[in-house]
């Protein structure tokens, strides 16, 4: 008998999905209640359901390749080579993205258990709801139009067809306007909740995708031209945009928003939960590894006290260039000087307040020894050495004693990278100019993200980071409320919307879209358009936070923006299918056609 996904997913309910880190309605101080199975709970209320509907969300919370490859941020580096998210040669037969479009239909599924049994309009009914609706989000975007069901799945149905994607959106966009309209849901939760503040950040994200999707025209689909046939959607969005903004203003300093010791600030809107202390399993694999992404390859961690991270996701010849001098997003957002760690009995390097993480943990930074800097384009071969001068206590190289022996300084410029290399026992730096392909290839090659750190990590490689994931926040909603009045013909409350994030990262305002210029390279055909501004603004504030291949669908620009600064991408021709159309969306999954009758292989999307 052929087993769809739907019915794949009722089944995991009742074979004894495990629930972890996360019960009592995922309150902070309860988040710890593991080992307890499904079969403990089904069927006795629908508590069970929506613990498990919001613990389901961990295992699409963090996904680099279909969130962040194929765009204009990043690269491999080190020698490794291109998935095929960043080349464009996805088929349906990939199993991340059947992974993803099951696990997201598993949360839809656990959401519409808790209003089958709890009831649309009870407490639980109505957390659920935002949560399916938050679902479909995810699904639209990747997917387009998607079976949108709303009934529980207990049954071995196997016929659910695609629902037109207007169908989807006016659907989402009712149900969560009722819910903000007319539930008991808090005003906003920092706990992990579903909140009315939640629900109109959602609603303004899914009137902007609409907008885009249904009111808007494509005209050359390589050069990202459009034009608009309606504002209504993008009023709408505008308007939500500001409802979930709730009248915060961005005063918190960006470096504030994102330390590890502020988590569930004034500006979290919807976040996933995860906690560390009194988790009952092992907790050294059992968190998510957001932290060990988006950075260079600094050596085994054991050996180099320095977090593990991969080669993927580096910064890109674009990224390097992205932050203006003075933005303080770039500091904030990038691990600039990695400290040293000592060597142990065993020869390996003592961890958590030496080494990497002793920029969290160390007591006094002032004299603590430095092993590798990072310094951004901006700044003068000058200015980087009457840095070394000025901090030349804290570069020591002592192999005997450090467990990196050397000590490295990096310029990232283009097309060479500046380093000042002092080895193990010697006291002047040798300086070299190294191509980037070069330096992209090395040990220690370049900076690495530092908005998801957690400084309780163990001596461990991953999934150990147990920060919470934040998916909904205040200046994601500024930006979404630039780009929905700019699309909606008012340019004036888009710019001040845009230069309130500029201002709070200590950047002047600017007079209009057109005084935005990027110092980043293009070619010659690449010309800058206002909605460069609203993208640059989001990848400068949202860096590595998993929206940046959605915006450039949503906006129209994936194409354009590959072919100028994928270097996996050659042409707009390497994003066209054999049928000769763009890849805007992913594949509907092999397996999900095979199997769900309601779909035929001639409903697969175009370039598949």
């Amino acid at each position: 008998m052929k087993k769809n996904i739907y019915l794949s997913v009722i089944a995991a309910l009742f074979a004894g999905f495990t629930l972890t880190a996360c019960s009592d309605f995922l309150e902070a101080e309860n988040k710890t209640a593991g080992g307890q199975t499904a079969d403990d709970y089904f069927g006795k209320d629908a508590t069970s359901l929506l613990t498990s509907a919001y613990e389901s969300m961990k295992a699409y919370a963090y996904i680099p390749d279909l969130f962040s490859r194929g765009t204009d941020l990043y690269i491999h580096t080190r020698g490794h080579v291109a998935t095929d998210f960043d080349a464009y040669t996805l088929t349906p037969e990939n199993n991340t993205i059947s992974s993803f479009y099951a696990n997201v239909y598993k949360t839809i599924n656990y959401a519409n258990g808790v209003i089958f049994y709890a009831g649309a309009d009870s407490q639980l009914g109505q957390e659920a709801r935002f949560l399916r609706n938050y679902g479909y989000y995810l699904l639209t975007q990747h997917f387009g139009g998607v079976p949108y069901v709303t009934e529980y799945i207990n049954s071995a149905e196997t016929s659910y067809p695609r629902t037109p994607l207007s169908e989807v959106y006016a659907s989402m966009i009712n149900d969560l306007t009722e819910l903000y309209n007319s539930s008991s849901l808090a005003a906003q939760s920092h706990t992990g909740h579903a909140s009315k503040q939640a629900v109109a950040a959602l609603l303004a994200k899914v009137y902007l995708a609409a907008g885009w999707d249904l009111d808007t025209t494509v005209g050359d689909e390589a050069q990202g031209t459009y034009s608009v046939n309606s504002t209504s959607n993008f009023s709408q969005a505008a308007s939500w945009a500001e409802k979930a903004i709730n009248g915060v203003s961005l005063t918190m300093s960006f470096d504030l928003k994102w330390s590890p010791y502020n988590e569930g600030n004034e500006e979290e809107i919807f976040s996933i939960q995860y906690e560390r202390t009194g988790y009952p399993g092992d907790v050294s694999n059992s968190g998510h590894s957001m932290q060990n992404g988006f950075g260079g390859y600094y050596g085994n961690y054991n050996a180099s006290g320095i977090k593990n991270v991969g080669s993927d996701d580096q910064q890109s010849e674009k990224s390097m260039y992205l932050f203006e001098k003075g933005d303080n997003r770039y500091d904030a957002t990038f691990m600039q000087i990695f400290y040293a760690a000592t060597k142990n009995a065993s020869g390996q390097a003592n961890w958590g307040d030496e080494g990497y993480y002793a920029y969290y943990n160390a007591k006094d930074l002032s004299d603590f020894p430095i092993t590798r800097v990072y310094l951004p384009y901006y700044t003068t071969e000058t200015e980087a050495e009457a840095w070394m001068k000025e901090h030349a206590d804290q570069l020591i190289a002592n192999g005997d004693i450090y467990a990196n022996g050397n000590v490295i300084v990096s310029l990232l410029t283009l097309p060479n990278v500046t380093t000042w290399t002092l080895a193990s026992g010697s006291t002047s730096f040798q300086k070299k100019s190294v191509a980037i392909t070069d330096y992209n290839n090395q040990v220690d090659n370049g900076t690495c993200v530092k908005k998801f750190d957690d400084p309780n990590t163990d001596y461990t490689d991953t999934n150990n980071d147990y920060r919470d994931i934040v998916v909904l926040h205040v200046s994601d909603m500024y930006l979404v409320a630039a780009e929905a009045n700019l699309m909606a013909g008012n340019t004036a409350e888009a710019l001040a919307k845009i230069n309130a994030v500029r201002g709070r990262a200590g950047l002047d305002a600017l007079a209009s879209f057109s005084a935005y210029q990027p110092e980043y390279y293009t070619t010659s055909t690449f010309t800058i358009k206002d909605i460069d501004l609203i993208l640059d603004e989001r990848a400068r504030e949202l860096y590595a936070e998993g929206h940046r291949w959605m915006d450039l669908r949503r906006t129209k620009q994936l194409i354009r923006y590959n072919v100028e600064f994928n270097e996996y991408v050659n042409s707009a021709s390497d994003m066209q299918g054999n049928d000769g159309k763009y890849k805007w969306l992913r594949p509907i999954p092999a397996n999900e056609i095979s199997a769900n009758t309601g779909i035929s292989n001639a409903e697969q999307n175009p370039g598949y």
